[in-house]
């Protein structure tokens, strides 16, 4: 399918910077389709399998619990044909990226007129929010279908886990495949030099709890912590669009609100997770030296330093949320303060200003009193000779 091109009135030269930019979804789709034509064409059709197809599969034959006859299961391992996979399925996830963005994102932001730093925000947002969901649903049911979330012995139990269902090797195929697309895709949106090193350090994260996970056969347990990831993280991006897209402040409010509680109890389960797994189950089947022909790696050294990096990953994530929070409580009390109008205090009077004003309060007293012992005639002759140099002042000053 080809993508939509972005208008501009001045076309790039063929193979330039920009013209690979503005056409990647194009050039890349071309890529990946010769290799979907190479599987009707005989020659070409072994080289496409092992790009497209899932190999390292083994069949084991197990007793069938209703009926009590053998049947073949069909399991698969890891291996270098892997890379193959993550590379066909790298050029999907471009593909896709430029699909999702093209159609859907665009379209809504160009309603939203948003500033340019908010649309890159509200177009990453829009990205992995798409990723998260797909990601935490596939996760889900490889949870059921496997009875992970029935059975949390199951993380544990019967390690290592070096055989996966078809299911679950492909959704690591995808995770690794995806979080290797994010690379290319920072030259692709021109990101600025300086801010290369923050939006690497993401998807590196990913990748080397992904791929250890995958290599180490912790895939059971891996598979359930990333779906709490997923879930905390499609939370916040969920708040950030409507963020973006709701004027009322109900709304921002309660969007944050949910994905701040989704991202402490996604940390919490964890923590908690982890130690069930590496401290307490796996521990009872521990090896003292690890074993590649079987795929055992459940030494202390590696279950230890397992669950030492997960821990301080969620302490490290917990840290940062906590000092964001306080700088942002902190900024949103600064403000309310600079809102509110400064009344001028009135200065306190000196000792000096409290005697001259008891002086003239008493002079006032002693005037009245004067006044009120002469006849009545001579008090309005009284008020009249004072009443005119007021008057005569006034008139000059009106002058």
């Amino acid at each position: 399918m080809a993508l939509k091109k972005k208008t501009s009135t001045k076309n790039p030269p063929i193979l330039s910077h920009e013209f690979v930019i503005q056409n990647h979804g194009d050039i890349v789709s071309c890529v990946a389709m010769l290799f979907v034509v190479g599987l009707m064409v005989q020659v070409t059709s072994p080289l496409a399998y092992m790009f497209i197809a899932l190999h390292h599969n083994v069949t084991s034959t197990v007793q069938d619990s209703e009926y009590g006859v053998p049947i073949d299961v069909l399991r698969y391992t890891y291996g270098v044909r892997d890379a193959c996979a993550v590379f066909f399925y790298f050029l999907i996830c471009i593909v896709m990226h430029a699909i999702v963005q093209e159609y859907i994102l665009d379209k809504f932001s160009k309603k939203l007129h948003l500033s340019k730093s908010k649309q890159n925000k509200f177009n990453e947002s829009g990205q992995l929010l798409v990723f998260y969901v797909i990601s935490f649903l596939w996760a889900g049911d490889i949870m059921v279908r496997e009875n992970l979330l029935t059975n949390l012995s199951s993380l544990w139990l019967n390690y290592p886990h070096n055989t996966m269902a078809f299911t679950l090797k492909f959704f690591y195929i995808i995770q690794i495949a995806y979080w290797f697309h994010s690379y290319p895709e920072l030259y692709f949106q021109k990101v600025k030099r300086e801010d290369i090193s923050s939006k690497l350090l993401y998807p590196t994260l990913h990748l080397v709890f992904i791929v250890g996970a995958y290599l180490l056969n912790f895939n059971r347990v891996g598979v359930v912590l990333l779906s709490l990831q997923y879930l905390a993280e499609a939370a916040f991006h969920t708040a950030r669009l409507i963020y973006f897209s709701d004027k009322s402040e109900s709304g921002r409010k309660g969007g944050y609100t949910i994905a701040n509680i989704a991202f402490v109890v996604s940390r919490l389960l964890t923590v908690t997770i982890t130690v069930l797994t590496f401290w307490y189950g796996l521990a009872l089947s521990s090896v003292a030296a690890i074993d590649f022909e079987a795929g055992n790696f459940n030494t202390d050294i590696i279950r230890i330093g397992s669950l030492s990096v997960i821990s301080l990953l969620q302490a490290w994530l917990m840290w940062n949320f906590l000092t964001f929070y306080l700088k942002y409580m902190k900024e949103k009390t600064s403000q309310k303060n600079k809102a509110k109008p400064v009344v001028a205090k009135k200065p306190k009077a000196t000792i000096q200003d409290r005697i001259t004003k008891a002086k003239k309060k008493r002079e006032e007293q002693k005037q009245t009193k004067e006044d009120d012992d002469l006849p009545e005639v001579d008090q309005n002759t009284k008020k009249n000779l004072r009443s005119r140099p007021v008057a005569a002042a006034a008139a000059q000053k009106a002058k």
